[in-house]
């Protein structure tokens, strides 16, 4: 039993924290069929909302827009992600409106990522941007996610710059961010005081993702700049092919983890689930969130 398990009573009740998960949009009929039985199994939790991704310059879109719809058609909140990419503002606001006329109500908005096949030369468009091109067309209709970045994003050029970056979301209109995952829970509080400082006061939600494969998590964790602590990596090399251990062991380090930050005073848990059910639903039964 975690030290979650033994002092989940310390915790602050399930009605005050924001619990989601997050998908990508499957490329195969499999996939779909077996995100329908995760998101089902996942659906049993009662989770705030969903999220599901939106791929380099929109390459996903239509992928994003089906799943999307089809999730938030069964009852759940199912917030889309969305940046512009390549797409003109008449091609982003029809993919908005499609969304507010199917009641979806809850937007991550993006500066997304640049397709590689895009010209040099084309300018990003911010994620405050963004925000201000949804609220300008649809009000106060969607609830407004954004990313922000305990451990800096990979291509800001200071930290300063970066939660400069984020104070600009909010003022453009979002109403919470999300974390990029990390595995120092000290990193995320510290991020909370410099927000704090320069007046940043909406809920930052902490994301987190399961340890399954290291492989595959350091490519990914370099890739977007999020630090696995060397004593976690350490550990975790030791095991090899050990998946088993693998998997144990990060369940461990994860609910730790959720517990230290549920405790410290998170607002709630943004889950990566790789579009796999049980990794986080270990988690969710080993911190007992179904009880708080």
């Amino acid at each position: 039993m975690t030290a979650a398990q033994n002092s989940k009573n310390n915790s602050a009740s399930k009605n005050s924290k924001q619990f989601s998960f997050e998908f990508f949009p499957p490329k195969t009929p499999k996939g779909e069929e077996n995100l329908r039985k995760v998101h089902a199994e996942l659906s049993k939790k009662n989770p705030s909302f969903f999220s599901v991704t939106y791929g380099a310059g929109g390459s996903t879109r239509d992928g994003t827009l089906n799943t999307v719809l089809e999730m938030n058609a069964k009852g759940i909140c199912t917030a889309p992600h969305l940046s512009f990419g390549n797409d003109n503002e008449d091609t982003v606001l029809e993919l908005i409106n499609q969304y507010k006329a199917a009641g979806v109500t809850r937007i991550v908005a993006l500066r997304g990522d640049t397709p590689a096949q895009s010209d040099a030369s084309q300018q990003s468009i911010s994620a405050n941007q963004l925000v201000e091109f949804i609220r300008k067309k649809t009000g106060d209709h969607f609830q407004l996610e954004v990313a922000a970045y305990p451990e800096i994003h990979p291509k800001s050029e200071s930290f300063e710059t970066d939660l400069q970056s984020l104070k600009a979301k909010f003022e453009s209109g979002a109403n919470s961010a999300i974390t990029q995952y990390f595995y120092n829970p000290d990193a995320y509080f510290y991020y909370l005081d410099r927000c704090q400082q320069l007046g940043i006061d909406k809920p930052i939600y902490p994301g987190i993702m399961p340890i399954i494969n290291f492989t595959n998590l350091a490519r990914f964790s370099k890739a977007c700049g999020a630090e696995i602590p060397r004593w976690i990596s350490k550990q975790l090399e030791a095991y090899g092919d050990d998946l088993q251990s693998v998997q144990s062991f990060g369940l461990e380090v994860v609910s730790q983890l959720c517990y230290d930050l549920l405790k410290g005073g998170a607002p709630g848990l943004h889950f990566y689930t790789m579009n796999k059910a049980e990794p986080t639903t270990l988690l969710w039964d080993d911190l007992q969130l179904s009880e708080m």
